[in-house]
Protein backbone atom coordinates (compact mmCIF):
# COMPACT_ATOMS: atom_id res chain seq x y z
CA UNK A 1 0.00 0.00 0.00
CA UNK A 2 1.31 3.11 -0.92
CA UNK A 3 2.00 5.98 1.54
CA UNK A 4 0.32 9.28 2.16
CA UNK A 5 2.78 11.72 1.19
CA UNK A 6 3.05 14.01 4.68
CA UNK A 7 3.50 17.28 2.61
CA UNK A 8 1.89 19.94 -0.03
CA UNK A 9 4.58 19.38 -3.19
CA UNK A 10 3.63 23.06 -3.60
CA UNK A 11 4.83 23.84 0.02
CA UNK A 12 7.90 22.38 -0.21
CA UNK A 13 8.88 23.70 -4.07
CA UNK A 14 8.14 26.93 -2.11
CA UNK A 15 10.62 26.74 0.38
CA UNK A 16 13.09 25.28 -2.18
CA UNK A 17 12.86 27.90 -4.95
CA UNK A 18 13.67 30.28 -2.00
CA UNK A 19 16.92 28.30 -1.34
CA UNK A 20 17.43 28.71 -5.19
CA UNK A 21 17.01 32.31 -5.09
CA UNK A 22 19.36 33.07 -2.33
CA UNK A 23 21.72 30.17 -3.24
CA UNK A 24 21.87 29.96 -6.96
CA UNK A 25 21.44 26.44 -8.71
CA UNK A 26 24.84 25.26 -8.69
CA UNK A 27 25.14 25.86 -4.92
CA UNK A 28 22.58 24.71 -4.03
CA UNK A 29 22.88 20.43 -2.97
CA UNK A 30 20.35 17.64 -2.04
CA UNK A 31 21.58 18.13 1.74
CA UNK A 32 20.06 21.70 1.41
CA UNK A 33 17.40 20.95 0.01
CA UNK A 34 16.64 18.26 2.37
CA UNK A 35 16.81 20.48 5.10
CA UNK A 36 14.71 23.43 3.67
CA UNK A 37 12.16 21.26 2.25
CA UNK A 38 11.69 19.52 5.72
CA UNK A 39 11.39 15.88 3.31
CA UNK A 40 14.27 13.59 3.19
CA UNK A 41 15.69 12.43 -0.28
CA UNK A 42 13.86 9.43 -0.96
CA UNK A 43 10.60 11.82 -0.92
CA UNK A 44 12.42 14.46 -3.29
CA UNK A 45 13.66 11.83 -5.57
CA UNK A 46 9.69 10.05 -5.60
CA UNK A 47 8.39 13.85 -6.40
CA UNK A 48 10.73 15.68 -8.26
CA UNK A 49 13.01 13.12 -9.84
CA UNK A 50 16.33 15.00 -9.23
CA UNK A 51 17.63 18.36 -7.85
CA UNK A 52 16.99 19.59 -11.78
CA UNK A 53 13.49 18.33 -11.43
CA UNK A 54 12.83 20.36 -7.83
CA UNK A 55 14.61 23.21 -9.70
CA UNK A 56 12.44 23.06 -13.08
CA UNK A 57 9.23 23.19 -10.09
CA UNK A 58 10.87 25.97 -8.65
CA UNK A 59 10.72 27.91 -11.99
CA UNK A 60 7.31 27.40 -11.91
CA UNK A 61 6.50 28.59 -8.51
CA UNK A 62 8.88 31.97 -9.35
CA UNK A 63 6.54 32.29 -12.31
CA UNK A 64 3.65 32.35 -10.81
CA UNK A 65 5.44 35.06 -8.10
CA UNK A 66 6.20 37.09 -10.28
CA UNK A 67 3.11 36.95 -12.28
CA UNK A 68 1.81 39.46 -9.20
CA UNK A 69 4.05 42.38 -11.35
CA UNK A 70 3.41 40.44 -15.05
CA UNK A 71 0.09 40.37 -15.10
CA UNK A 72 -0.14 44.18 -14.38
CA UNK A 73 2.47 45.05 -17.23
CA UNK A 74 0.42 42.93 -19.26
CA UNK A 75 -2.48 45.02 -18.36
CA UNK A 76 -0.86 48.12 -18.88
CA UNK A 77 -2.11 50.62 -21.77
CA UNK A 78 0.66 53.57 -20.14
CA UNK A 79 3.67 52.14 -22.56
CA UNK A 80 7.24 53.23 -21.12
CA UNK A 81 5.15 54.63 -18.00
CA UNK A 82 4.14 50.95 -17.71
CA UNK A 83 7.67 49.49 -18.25
CA UNK A 84 9.21 51.22 -16.27
CA UNK A 85 6.58 50.92 -13.04
CA UNK A 86 7.43 47.26 -13.90
CA UNK A 87 11.19 47.67 -13.31
CA UNK A 88 10.13 49.67 -10.30
CA UNK A 89 8.05 47.08 -8.56
CA UNK A 90 10.55 44.31 -9.41
CA UNK A 91 12.49 45.87 -6.89
CA UNK A 92 10.51 45.79 -4.23
CA UNK A 93 9.51 42.41 -5.21
CA UNK A 94 12.84 40.55 -5.34
CA UNK A 95 13.46 42.26 -1.55
CA UNK A 96 14.23 39.64 0.99
CA UNK A 97 14.19 41.99 3.73
CA UNK A 98 16.82 44.89 3.28
CA UNK A 99 18.72 42.90 0.53
CA UNK A 100 17.98 42.16 -2.51
CA UNK A 101 17.65 38.99 -4.42
CA UNK A 102 18.15 39.65 -7.90
CA UNK A 103 15.65 37.65 -9.93
CA UNK A 104 15.87 33.74 -9.87
CA UNK A 105 16.23 33.66 -13.74
CA UNK A 106 19.13 35.77 -13.97
CA UNK A 107 20.89 34.45 -10.83
CA UNK A 108 20.53 31.35 -12.48
CA UNK A 109 21.60 32.36 -15.99
CA UNK A 110 24.37 33.88 -14.44
CA UNK A 111 25.76 30.63 -13.24
CA UNK A 112 24.75 28.55 -15.74
CA UNK A 113 27.56 26.36 -17.85
CA UNK A 114 27.43 25.54 -21.54
CA UNK A 115 27.07 21.86 -19.98
CA UNK A 116 23.83 22.72 -18.33
CA UNK A 117 20.76 20.70 -18.69
CA UNK A 118 19.09 21.84 -21.53
CA UNK A 119 15.86 21.64 -20.01
CA UNK A 120 16.97 24.22 -17.18
CA UNK A 121 18.88 26.33 -20.57
CA UNK A 122 15.04 25.93 -22.32
CA UNK A 123 13.64 27.41 -19.35
CA UNK A 124 15.42 29.96 -18.67
CA UNK A 125 15.45 31.39 -22.64
CA UNK A 126 11.99 30.58 -22.38
CA UNK A 127 11.07 32.66 -19.97
CA UNK A 128 13.57 35.28 -20.94
CA UNK A 129 11.78 36.07 -23.96
CA UNK A 130 8.84 35.98 -22.16
CA UNK A 131 9.51 39.32 -20.58
CA UNK A 132 11.34 40.47 -23.52
CA UNK A 133 7.88 40.19 -25.71
CA UNK A 134 6.01 41.64 -22.44
CA UNK A 135 8.60 44.74 -23.27
CA UNK A 136 7.84 44.53 -26.79
CA UNK A 137 4.35 45.00 -26.32
CA UNK A 138 4.41 47.80 -24.31
CA UNK A 139 6.58 49.49 -26.10
CA UNK A 140 4.48 48.96 -29.47
CA UNK A 141 1.62 50.89 -27.83
CA UNK A 142 3.56 53.88 -28.89
CA UNK A 143 2.51 54.00 -32.78
CA UNK A 144 5.06 56.40 -33.78
CA UNK A 145 7.97 53.42 -33.41
CA UNK A 146 8.39 51.22 -36.01
CA UNK A 147 8.81 47.65 -35.47
CA UNK A 148 13.01 47.59 -35.85
CA UNK A 149 12.90 50.20 -33.27
CA UNK A 150 10.15 48.67 -30.89
CA UNK A 151 12.14 44.75 -31.31
CA UNK A 152 15.72 47.16 -30.60
CA UNK A 153 13.87 48.78 -27.09
CA UNK A 154 12.82 45.32 -26.40
CA UNK A 155 16.19 43.82 -26.50
CA UNK A 156 17.67 47.06 -24.74
CA UNK A 157 15.20 46.80 -21.75
CA UNK A 158 15.66 42.93 -21.21
CA UNK A 159 19.29 43.43 -21.03
CA UNK A 160 18.88 46.65 -18.63
CA UNK A 161 16.34 43.87 -16.41
CA UNK A 162 19.21 42.21 -16.53
CA UNK A 163 21.77 44.34 -15.00
CA UNK A 164 18.93 45.39 -12.55
CA UNK A 165 18.39 41.83 -11.35
CA UNK A 166 21.90 42.14 -10.85
CA UNK A 167 22.64 45.35 -9.19
CA UNK A 168 19.56 44.79 -6.92
CA UNK A 169 21.74 42.80 -5.30
CA UNK A 170 23.84 44.72 -4.12
CA UNK A 171 23.12 48.56 -4.39
CA UNK A 172 20.76 50.41 -2.63
CA UNK A 173 17.29 51.74 -3.52
CA UNK A 174 18.27 55.31 -4.47
CA UNK A 175 21.15 53.72 -6.25
CA UNK A 176 18.52 51.70 -8.51
CA UNK A 177 16.64 54.17 -9.14
CA UNK A 178 19.17 55.89 -10.54
CA UNK A 179 19.80 53.14 -13.13
CA UNK A 180 15.84 52.76 -14.09
CA UNK A 181 15.22 56.57 -14.41
CA UNK A 182 18.49 56.34 -16.60
CA UNK A 183 17.48 53.10 -18.53
CA UNK A 184 14.25 55.34 -19.43
CA UNK A 185 15.90 58.11 -20.59
CA UNK A 186 17.30 56.26 -23.35
CA UNK A 187 14.20 55.58 -24.54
Amino acid sequence: MARKKAYTEEEVIEKAMNLFWRNGYETTSMQMLEKEMGINKFSIYASFGSKNGVFLESIKCYRERLGQITSKLKASSNGIEGLKQYFYDFIDFSRETTVGRGCLITNTANELSQDADPKIRKEVSKFTEEIRQLFINNLAQDLTKDAATVNEQGDYLIIAMVGLSSASRLFDKPQLRNYIENTFKNL
